[in-house]
C-alpha cells in the first residue's frame, strides 16, 4: 500500500488542550478514522514531513509556533493537506487570516461535536471532487491562452514561460470554472464548491484569489481576457479569450 493509501483514512489533530484533543480524536475514531496527534506546531510539522493524513484538525493558539504559521508552512512546503482551525477568536478578521493562510474551514471554540464532524466531512467531500475531477488525463490539465495547468500537482506554466505554484484554493476555484466555461458563476456558488459557503463572513475573499489567478495567467492583470467580472454577480472564464 502507498504512503498516500496509508493516510487516506488519518486525521492529524493538533491541539494542546488534552481535554478537547481526547474528545475530538474519540469521536473521529468513532467515526472510523485514524487519529494521530499532536501538542505543538513544532511536533506537528515533524509528523506531517513524515507521514500522510486525509485531513489536519488545527488549533490556532498553539504554544511556540501557531497554527497559521502551522499551515503557511505546510503550503510553502507543498503539503496541499486540508485544514481545519479550532480557535477561541470567531473575529471576522480572524477567519479571513486563517482561511487565507491556505486553512479550509474555521470552528470556534466551544463547538458541538456533530458539527465538527459534519465539517470534517464536508471538507474531505469537496477534496474527493477535486480529485475525481482531476483524475483522468483529459481533465488534469488545462490549456488556455498560452497557459498550462495541471490540477492534479498544483502547478502550472504561464504563457511567459514562467513556472507557478498554485495554491490548493486557485487550483480549486480555476477547476470549477472551467467546468462551467463560458457560464457566469456566482460568488456564492464558488464559495459552497471550494469552502463551503458559511465559513466566510463575505465574498470579498473570492475577489482576492481571482485577481490571484489574473497575476498568474493574464498577459495585462488590469484588462483581462480570461477571467472576466460580471459585476454584481460573479465571474465568467473564456479558455479562448475574449475577443
Amino acid at each position: 500500500m502507498s504512503a498516500a493509501a496509508e493516510g487516506a483514512s488519518r486525521v492529524l489533530v493538533v491541539e494542546d488542550d488534552p481535554h478537547l484533543a481526547a474528545g475530538v480524536m474519540e469521536n473521529l475514531r468513532a467515526e472510523g478514522y485514524e487519529v494521530a496527534t499532536a501538542g505543538d506546531g513544532e511536533q506537528a510539522l515533524g509528523w506531517l514531513r513524515a507521514n500522510r493524513c486525509a485531513l489536519v484538525v488545527l488549533d490556532v493558539m498553539l504554544p511556540g509556533i501557531d497554527g497559521l504559521a502551522v499551515c503557511r508552512t505546510m503550503r510553502d512546503e507543498g503539503n496541499s493537506t486540508p485544514v481545519l482551525f479550532l480557535t477561541a477568536r470567531g473575529d471576522p478578521a480572524d477567519r479571513v487570516r486563517g482561511l487565507e493562510a491556505g486553512g479550509d474551514d474555521y470552528l470556534s471554540k466551544p463547538f458541538h461535536l456533530q458539527e465538527f464532524l459534519l465539517r470534517v466531512r464536508a471538507i474531505l467531500r469537496r477534496w474527493d471532487w477535486y480529485r475525481s475531477a482531476s483524475a483522468t488525463a483529459a481533465t488534469a490539465v488545462l490549456r488556455f491562452g498560452g497557459n498550462e495547468v495541471d490540477f492534479r500537482v498544483f502547478r502550472a506554466r504561464a504563457w511567459n514561460g514562467e513556472a507557478q505554484e498554485l495554491t490548493e484554493k486557485e487550483a480549486m476555484i480555476l477547476k470549477v470554472l472551467a467546468e462551467q466555461a463560458g457560464e457566469i458563476v456566482s460568488r456564492e456558488d464558488l464559495l459552497e464548491r471550494v469552502w463551503g459557503y458559511d465559513v466566510f463572513p463575505s465574498t470579498r475573499t473570492v475577489d482576492n484569489f481571482i485577481l490571484r489567478l489574473r497575476k498568474r495567467f493574464e498577459r495585462d492583470p488590469a484588462n483581462p481576457r480570461h477571467f472576466l467580472t460580471v459585476w454584481g454577480v460573479g465571474y465568467r472564464f473564456l479558455a479562448a479569450g475574449e475577443p
